[in-house]
């Protein structure tokens, strides 16, 4: 095999020159720093695990699995890297550094796949890259393993990213239709870690709605106060994770009648209600997403608690569609129903019949949930929208009655008003568990623990 190629070294405009003198006093005097420990990821054994099932779905074929590139966010700057769900899922490596990545799985002729790893190991300590590099040198961003430490990870032999461009074609899943539906598929059941993962991440998302709601006096005193929750939650989700699974939405007023208003921008009214739907991702990438729609002044008028006891029924019923064997639309049925009852019993529909209360819900009642905050998208209708519930997946059940601020069908006292409830729950073997009880839903529930967090 060829020696890998010497990458052109990334710098920019006022980067000073080197003169040869000091480029040959920095590849001396170097002592070894191995990584320390034992680095095998927790998760390698399982990864191993679901390799060997996308292996038996595509015997005989190259795959292809890369982590996905670096994307620019402005001049030289790049935005932070994730990498791919699929990626992460089948290699257990969840870092920044593994942008460029690529994880193949070569057929070995006998129906199996040896998986090999192409990474950017570590800037070496000779050249310019260790110490000059801005996007890859070690100095810059950070040590990343040697294919040694990168094999002992993840259990996966590893050889240099460049050597990847001598290899024949394959099947990749950023391309492929069939294998990136596969993967997605794959994913639909979570297993027990996963789980685990998920309810961390869950739990991390308490803490940060607990951390919104005693900001809110200092929140609701600025001109930009959805931001100013934005930040709070964000401090959360990176001290505690990698950071939010999706961009938050603290949704005040009519703000809250967008579906997904992530401009932030706006000014608190004590009058009125926030919207607040947001999840920590965990370090091994898994997300919550929870909603809850508070009173700004600790307690909802009476036309406030009406909508939100509205959402809330047809929450409930919702949530007692989610069992394993049910279709995975029976949930938003049974959620739309109540909605849609609800309001010709409120004089806004001529009758419950029809799709007419969709101009006031907009959106479906809820999704798959795991490294993905829409998790398993790729995957078929007829094994997601259209297929049954089992034990181990993980969704979302999140109605909502968004109720436009200029919309003529509404009585005024209604207009301008968004709730949502949204919480996660995972499918068991005799119904569901919720995973996000322990954030309050009831209206009374909701005054009262604001009003015991704000007095902490």
């Amino acid at each position: 095999m060829k020696e890998p190629a010497a990458a052109a070294i990334r710098t920019v405009s006022h980067d000073l020159p080197v003169s040869p003198e000091f480029e040959a006093f920095m590849a001396g005097g170097w002592a070894a720093s191995p990584l320390p420990g034992d680095l095998r990821l927790p998760v390698a054994d399982l990864a191993a695990g679901r390799r060997a099932k996308l292996s038996a779905l595509f015997p005989g074929e190259r795959l292809i699995v890369p982590a996905g590139e670096l994307k620019v966010r402005s001049n030289d700057c790049d935005h932070r890297f994730r990498p791919h769900s699929a990626y992460a899922w089948l290699t257990g490596l969840t870092g920044e550094e593994q942008a460029g990545h690529v994880l193949v799985l070569e057929p070995d002729g006998l129906h199996r796949h040896e998986a090999v790893l192409y990474v950017r190991p570590r800037s070496p300590r000779v050249g310019e890259e260790f110490y000059r590099d801005r996007r890859y040198g070690e100095f810059w961003v950070g040590r990343r393993p040697d294919l040694a430490e990168a094999e002992r990870m993840t259990g996966i032999r590893c050889a240099h990213l460049d050597a990847r461009a001598e290899l024949p074609p394959g099947r990749d899943a950023a391309q492929d239709a069939e294998l990136a539906a596969a993967l997605s598929e794959l994913r639909l059941v979570k297993d027990a870690w996963e789980v685990g993962q998920l309810q961390l991440a869950v739990d991390h998302t308490v803490a940060g709605f607990e951390d919104v709601v005693r900001a809110l006096p200092r929140a609701l005193a600025h001109p930009r106060g959805e931001r100013w929750i934005e930040g709070v939650f964000g401090l959360r989700a990176r001290a505690e994770g990698n950071g939010t699974g999706y961009e938050t939405i603290a949704a005040s007023g009519a703000h809250a009648c967008v579906l997904h208003w992530i401009r932030n921008d706006g000014r608190l009214n004590p009058g009125e209600l926030l919207l607040l739907d947001a999840g920590v991702e965990t370090d091994t990438l898994y997300t919550a997403d929870v909603t809850r729609t508070l009173p700004l002044s600790g307690r909802f008028s009476p036309v406030q608690r009406q909508v939100y006891e509205l959402v809330l029924a047809a929450q409930e019923a919702g949530m007692a569609a989610v069992k394993p064997g049910a279709s995975f639309r029976d949930f938003h049925r049974a959620c739309m129903q109540v909605i849609a009852e609800g309001l010709a019993e409120w004089g806004v529909l001529g009758s419950a019949e029809g799709d007419f209360h969709r101009r006031y819900t907009l959106c479906s009642s809820g999704h798959m949930l795991g490294l993905d905050v829409h998790d398993c998208a790729r995957a078929r209708a007829e094994a997601y929208l259209d297929g049954v519930l089992e034990d181990g997946q993980v969704l979302t059940v999140e109605p909502g009655l968004y109720l436009q601020p200029d919309d003529e069908t509404l009585p005024a006292e209604l207009r301008g008003i968004g709730v949502r409830i949204e919480d996660d729950l995972v499918v068991t073997a005799d119904g569901a568990r919720l995973m996000s009880g322990a954030l309050p839903r009831t209206p009374d529930a909701i005054e009262a623990w604001m009003g015991e967090l704000r007095e902490s």
